[in-house]
């Protein structure tokens, strides 16, 4: 069994930074080819399917009916998927009746654990949460919320929130950041606040689900992230962040030890193909994430290998462009695992070209015409369309907020989404 430390985070993130570099190239194998007529009519039912399901969302809610309205959204969203995605029945029950009580059921969770985590912050959990399920079938494994994915899911937003909040100093997030690392390493030191109260339970929900004498590779790999987590940090506001070298080895760090976590956590254990397949997904996630955010990184003078770019006027179609590449060499580690349906891979495979897609609508300013174009013709939507879509769900608080707000109205809920009750009631602190 491998062993999971910092050497084995920094020598793989060196073999997947060299195989990132081995993607640049000057084009890339597009997908599917959409025309004007289909790009209109693919539109047309995404708004048709949205109108639907925001009418259902402002509706007056009505305690008595709420298991019929949460079912009728839930329809709603799978009609959405059909008509406007174009999923086939196997990807729309995966994201119905499984991806989406996986978030509603955290979402459940967090509230009766903490009623005063915001919704931006449970939805940060739930995201995660979603991550490491989706790993589940390609391990052999259901998808379900086990007590560990809950528990490092909900970890994050209370670390987060912490260590980006500027009024807090340097001193102060440093010793944090050591009792959090005790915390994991098995150690209890006494809790100084709500927040590190809140975590230390968290913490243990992980321990009752993997007793460390027989699952070490998940303490490993929680020790592992949390380091990259404190690298990372070095991203902001520091001269040297600005090397493409230094960036690509953090978000190489960063993303794949993350994902290489939720793989752990939603399997026990994992060996060499499936550890190389998270590490890789995790830095494809991590760059996704980056282009999406080039933006915001550049006004706060974060560096990534996407906003270094950008801040010296340089287009982003390279590195876009090797980012569709490296995700082809993901998706051929994908195949070669043993488990997942074939259109479980495809949906999969579909929603990260998604993300780089809506990230190029969104950042479009910094790409050439030319690439645009090109881009756009493999959108089943049109990026100025997504733009205004993305802005509509913005001004109307966000579909996920209140789709959670909808499904949490007040309803005597159970454990069905939840993998073992017993351990769950153990988040009550």
């Amino acid at each position: 069994m491998e062993t999971f430390d910092w050497t084995w985070v920094e020598a793989q993130a060196e073999r997947t930074a060299a195989a990132w570099r081995q993607s640049a190239a000057v084009s890339t194998e597009w997908t599917r080819e959409y025309t004007a007529e289909q790009q209109a009519s693919c539109e047309h039912r995404y708004d048709e399917a949205l109108h639907t399901v925001e009418h259902e969302l402002q509706r007056e809610p009505d305690p008595a009916g709420a298991p019929e309205r949460k079912q009728r959204i839930v329809e709603c969203f799978g009609r959405f998927s059909a008509r406007a995605l174009e999923l086939d029945g196997e990807s729309i029950d995966v994201l119905t009746e499984e991806f989406l009580p996986v978030g509603t059921g955290l979402a459940q969770w967090a509230r009766d654990f903490d009623a005063a985590l915001s919704m931006p912050s449970i939805i940060q959990a739930a995201r995660n949460a979603w991550t490491a399920c989706g790993l589940q079938p390609l391990l052999g494994t259901r998808i379900q919320l086990t007590p560990s994915i809950l528990g490092y899911s909900l970890l994050y937003p209370y670390s987060d929130n912490y260590l980006d909040d500027e009024a807090i100093t340097a001193e102060d997030k440093l010793r944090f950041s050591s009792r959090f690392r005790s915390r994991l390493k098995g150690a209890t030191p006494p809790t100084e606040d709500f927040r590190e109260r809140a975590m230390w339970t968290l913490v243990s929900m992980i321990e009752t689900q993997y007793p460390r004498a027989q699952y070490p590779q998940v303490f490993e790999c929680l020790l592992a992230i949390h380091r990259a987590q404190e690298e990372s940090i070095g991203q902001v506001r520091e001269s040297h962040a600005g090397d493409d070298g230094n960036c690509l080895e953090v978000s190489c760090a960063k993303g794949g030890s993350s994902v290489l976590t939720d793989a752990c956590l939603a399997h026990g254990f994992l060996n060499e193909e499936e550890s190389r397949f998270a590490f890789e997904w995790g830095v494809l996630l991590q760059l996704g994430d980056d282009l999406q955010d080039v933006r915001e990184d550049l006004n706060r003078g974060s560096f990534t290998l996407f906003s270094t770019a950008a801040a010296t006027g340089e287009l982003l179609d390279g590195l876009t462009i090797q980012l569709l590449n490296f995700s082809e060499r993901v998706w051929e580690r994908m195949k070669q695992l043993p488990h997942g349906t074939p259109s479980y891979r495809e949906l999969m495979k579909m929603s990260w070209r998604s993300l780089i897609l809506r990230a190029v609508a969104e950042s479009h300013e910094f790409f050439s015409t030319g690439f645009l174009k090109e881009a756009e013709r493999h959108s089943p939507f049109r990026f100025a369309f997504l733009r205004a879509r993305n802005e509509r769900l913005a001004r109307r608080q966000g579909l996920y907020a209140t789709l959670f707000g909808a499904l949490l109205e007040p309803e005597q809920h159970g454990s069905g989404t939840l993998a073992n009750n017993e351990q769950m009631q153990q988040l009550t602190f």
